[in-house]
């Protein structure tokens, strides 16, 4: 910085040539004497050392020599006034810069140093320089250091010592000196002044690390230009871009103190560059924890593979988070779907396994399965090209031997399968704009604890958050929106999932889920859905309905609690079971669904909100909780809300066991069901046996196992209208339908009684 060249201002005083009444022998101001006819000054024209110079006779104790004109004084501008002298005859003088402050109606600002350094003359003939730098700002250097107040300026210098002396002065120079302070008044040091060459081809990684060693605490400036960077480089100060860098895709940008989206946008000039340089510098030790996007938004042609962006791992266990942007998927056949198909053959000896696999080599690791016996959401986790195997993330349930089967690999706009296993990863305020041309969010194959959360996954072509393999282990899914993009169409002509898992222990917390083909498909077991609001109506009269939450393990250990369930249902069935026929393992059990909303519109009256579909014989219910539940159909009635469905098997509803359905509210339906359930039977005619049946009000088409209370009402009479005081026993399990409880009385009776039943044993 330099006013006199940036601004034009003038600092320096008039040479001595243009008049001595120009030059004061007090401070300067007007009505100061001046040296015009004084006998003690006079101009020397041709000085050896000098040229023209003034000549001074020494008569005072101190002999002051002050410009009559101001050098103004800006705040954070620093001034050099300079004089050379030398002794000529007589005593040797002390000579010192000298300035006269004045405020901005000339009067003098008091209390301030109005003189420089000292030196004395020791020679005649010697010329000696001395200086001083005045200005507004107390810092090292700065030898006249005066307040804000101070406008202007009197320069000149002061002769002290003995009377007598004889000196000769050039033309004093004042001169803009900021520069000296530069450094220390910017809060920036800039690379190129530590060799930085910003042409796009010299390495400045070098240069880029003196700087941020040298800042010290301030900020470091990439001024404008192209700077190549062949290294790794970590700036531990503040970093501000005006120029931009490129780098070979193993290095890493690390910006420890900016660590940002916009900053490496910024370094980098684009959006998309930056942000694959910031999320690989993430992974590796950025001193974050977090990505922050800054509500910037990412437009993508096609899939981030992030492990690819990392590039230098392929586990990693330690908390990352990318927070607040936004993904746009942009008209792309990036997104375009791979689809193979091919040969392979399936046994029940390697469930997860396909042998014999024709054109392996093309089939992508990610591919979603599909052919006969395949149940939803299967993967390929791996493949070995070698060996013609396929590594699958969830078993086969009925697909011993060889078929033809396809696989679709869905594009993913934030793709971590690459990962073999990835921990603790954080989407938070991330919005996934699909548009209906991609998929949103793939898992690693392995991994623990994946949390999405206050997330948007908006119009995915296919899926929303895919888990090809166990990386869902433990995984939350809080607050989020999944949008489908197939909200005008009939339900039952959508295909796309919000999302899956195959692990266990998966937590669905508050969220909303509009018009997919499935909200959720489960594998595993411990799972916890809470407080969402899944739906997926349209506008069709006697409708359709596709399952919302899908379970797809026996004993599943899950509750589901305090959601809206809207125009869809709950399915339960084993179809991950590569020997899916019942034999020594635990069946369908485990299942609590307690205090939710169950709405239903226009639909069908076949339509059912809990269905359980084995895929093998021989199972049955061993612990299931349906209770405090509100189930409501409006525009139409449907018959009940439970249902088995037998397309590949049925339920042993005679080992039935701790099932409770209790408590809910039926509306709009037509038979109601309980258990235990109590019904009334009033027998009008004298008979010994009483069948009590107990057909529709069992869940499930359950058998009438136990008789758990038998209670007359207002006397049991026989035929002489005597009453009858005797008990009857009870029969269970009588009828086509085993739905029958048969009263045993010792004679010919008639009255009411109020008996519970039960479709299960309790224990």
């Amino acid at each position: 910085m330099n006013k006199a060249i940036t601004d034009g201002i003038v600092f320096m005083p008039p040479a001595f040539g243009d008049g001595l009444n120009l030059w004061s022998s007090e401070n300067g101001t007007p009505g100061s004497a001046t040296y015009a006819g004084a006998a003690n000054a006079a101009i020397v024209p041709a000085d050896p050392d000098f040229g023209g110079c003034l000549e001074l006779l020494k008569t005072d104790a101190t002999q002051k020599l002050r410009a009559m004109g101001e050098t103004p004084i800006l705040p954070g501008c620093y001034l050099r006034v300079t004089a050379r002298v030398k002794a000529v005859s007589g005593n040797l003088p002390g000579v010192r810069i000298a300035a006269y402050p004045v405020d901005g109606s000339g009067a003098h600002v008091s209390g301030l140093a109005e003189t420089g350094p000292e030196v004395t003359l020791s020679a005649y003939g010697e010329v000696v320089t001395v200086s001083a730098i005045l200005g507004t700002g107390l810092r090292g250097g700065v030898d006249m250091a005066w307040s804000p107040a101070v406008a202007g300026a009197h320069v000149g210098l002061n002769l002290t010592g003995a009377t007598g002396g004889v000196v000769r002065i050039d033309d004093i120079v004042v001169e803009d000196a900021t520069e000296v302070f530069h450094r220390k008044l910017m809060d920036w040091v800039d690379v190129r002044d530590y060799g930085a060459r910003g042409d796009g081809v010299t390495d400045d990684s070098a240069a880029f690390e003196a700087a941020d060693a040298a800042a010290n605490g301030r900020a470091v400036l990439v001024s404008a230009g192209s700077y190549h960077l062949a290294d790794h480089v970590t700036f531990e100060s503040p970093v501000r871009f005006e120029g931009t860098v490129s780098m070979p895709a193993g290095r890493r940008l690390t910006l420890t103190r900016n660590f940002d989206l916009p900053a490496y946008i910024d370094a980098f000039g684009d959006e998309l560059e930056g942000f694959k340089r910031a999320l690989a510098a993430l992974f590796n030790y950025s001193d974050h924890d977090s990505l922050d996007m800054k509500g910037r938004r990412i437009d993508l042609g096609a899939p981030i593979d992030v492990q690819a962006v990392v590039g230098n791992k392929t586990t990693h266990a330690i908390r990352q988070v990318i927070r607040n942007g936004q993904f746009n998927a942009l008209d792309s056949t990036g997104w375009n779907t791979d689809t193979v198909s091919s040969q392979a053959s399936y046994s029940t000896a390697n469930p997860t396994q396909l042998t014999g696999v024709a054109n392996v080599a093309n089939i992508p690791v990610g591919a979603l399965v599909e052919g006969l016996g395949v149940g939803r959401e299967v993967y390929v986790t791996s493949k070995n090209v070698g060996a013609g195997t396929l590594t699958l993330s969830r078993p086969l349930f009925d697909a011993v031997g060889t078929q033809t089967y396809t696989f679709k690999r869905f594009k993913y706009i934030l793709d971590f399968s690459g990962f073999a296993s990835l921990s603790k990863f954080v989407l938070a305020d991330v919005e996934f704009q699909c548009n209906g041309r991609a998929s949103g969010v793939m898992l690693a194959p392995d991994g623990l604890i994946f949390h999405a959360r206050d997330c948007f996954f908006t119009s995915p072509k296919d899926r929303g958050l895919s888990s090809p393999g166990r990386g869902c282990q433990g995984m939350m899914v809080d607050r989020c929106q999944f949008l489908s993009n197939e909200q005008a169409m009939r339900s039952q002509d959508r295909s796309t999932i919000a999302l899956n898992c195959n692990a266990n222990d998966v937590k669905l917390r508050d969220n909303r889920v509009v018009m997919f083909a499935h909200f959720a498909v489960l594998g595993g077991s411990g799972h916890i859905i809470s407080s969402n609001h899944w739906f997926q109506g349209d506008s069709e009269s006697n409708a359709v309905r596709q399952a919302g939450l899908v379970l797809t393990s026996t004993n599943v250990k899950t509750t589901v609690t305090g959601n809206y369930i809207d125009n869809n249902f709950i399915e339960w069935s084993n179809e991950h079971d590569p020997v899916p026929d019942h034999g020594n393992e635990l069946s369908f059990g485990g299942l609590t669904i307690t205090s939710n909303i169950f709405m239903a519109s226009d639909v069908a009256n076949w339509f059912r909100w809990i269905v359980v579909k084995p895929v093998g014989a021989g199972h049955y219910i061993q612990g299931m909780n349906i209770s405090g539940n509100v189930f409501k159909s409006t525009i139409s009635n449907i018959q009940r809300v439970d249902r088995v469905d037998s397309t590949y098997a049925g339920l042993d509803m005679s080992r039935a066991r701790n099932v409770v359905v209790e408590g809910n509210s039926f509306n709009g339906v037509d038979q109601v069901i309980s258990n235990p359930v109590t019904r009334q039977f009033d027998i009008n005619t004298d008979s010994s046996v009483w069948n009590c049946d107990f057909a529709g009000f069992l869940p499930f088409g359950g058998q009438a196992r136990i008789a758990a209370a038998v209670v007359p009402e207002n006397g049991i009479r026989n035929g002489a209208n005597a009453l009858v005081h005797a008990a009857p026993y009870a029969v269970t399990g009588q009828g086509a339908s085993n739905t029958v409880i048969a009263l045993h009385w010792p004679e010919a009776v008639r009255g009411r009684v109020q008996v519970t039943a039960r479709m299960d044993n309790p224990v």
